[in-house]
């Protein structure tokens, strides 16, 4: 009787071991991709379905050879534009990937970027943008663009990540900007950070896409997301859309990883941004 007990616990130990190995594989490997519907009353009528494919906090991630089962996941998601919300790379010996990145994206779409805090932090955030550049990205530091269809407007603006410059203008001051040239038109705000919904419903930012949580790179049952950077356990912005007045914030769990910590029940995503007039 000892012995099939025994027999029993090993199989059960080796059972659960098997298990865990594949969740967190499966959780930094498989690529998933969730639409949501950005939906405000402003939004022009000639942007209605206009699709934003949203890459977030990709950190240098390889899926496939050639990085194929990424890129093959942004086509199938039919984006009009693509947005890259910064964190795409940790250290500048990553450099080739970001050209890799960019030539491979901007074929597929109308690309946009910002930069996040890890661009900076290695020191590599300007190579990163004439990278982008040269392959025909937008790059969207503290300034904005606007974008036309079926006879409508909108702007799409962007910031860089306070890890930037010191004497780079404020969000507040981008947002000024805007306003003077354009003082009714739907914004759509291009951003790495995810916690300032409170900052962005002030400013009257109709729509804001972000990343930097990582989801709260463990996602267990009982909550939306364990740990984010800067904002600790249990934090409030993770993943999905949060509004504040007539402000919608739509965050990304991001694609990579970060110092090496696995994702857990928090698979690599693509996320799809589908703007509507409704609300």
């Amino acid at each position: 009787m000892r012995k099939r007990k025994k027999h029993r616990l090993i199989w059960v130990l080796l059972f659960l071991i098997l298990a865990a190995i594949w969740i967190v594989y499966d959780g930094n490997t498989r690529i998933v991709t969730d639409e949501y519907s950005l939906g405000n009353g402003r939004l022009p009528e000639g942007f209605e379905g206009m699709r934003v494919v949203q890459l977030s906090d990709v950190h240098a991630a390889v899926f496939g050879r050639d990085n194929e089962r990424l890129y093959n996941a942004v086509r199938a998601a039919r984006p009009d534009i693509i947005a890259v919300t910064g964190d795409l790379v940790d250290d500048p010996e990553q450099l080739d990937y970001a050209r890799e990145f960019f030539d491979a994206v901007t074929a597929i779409a109308p690309t946009y970027y910002v930069s996040g805090n890890h661009e900076w932090a290695c020191g590599c955030a300007r190579d990163v943008f004439k990278i982008a550049e040269a392959a025909g990205a937008t790059v969207l530091r503290n300034r904005y663009v606007t974008l036309e269809r079926g006879g409508d407007r909108i702007v799409l603006a962007g910031v860089d990540d306070p890890n930037g410059l010191r004497d780079q203008k404020s969000p507040a001051e981008v947002v000024a900007d805007i306003r003077e040239d354009y003082p009714s038109d739907y914004v759509l705000m291009l951003a790495h950070r995810d916690t300032e919904l409170d900052m962005w419903a002030d400013l009257g930012v109709d729509a804001v896409l972000c990343g930097h949580a990582h989801g709260g790179l463990v996602r267990l049952p009982f909550t939306d997301g364990l740990v984010a950077p800067g904002q600790g356990l249990f934090p409030t912005y993770t993943s999905g859309i949060y509004t504040q007045g007539g402000t919608q914030m739509l965050v990304s769990r991001g694609i990579g990883g970060t110092h090496g910590l696995p994702r857990i029940f928090n698979n690599p995503q693509v996320l799809v941004a589908t703007l509507t007039g409704g609300s």
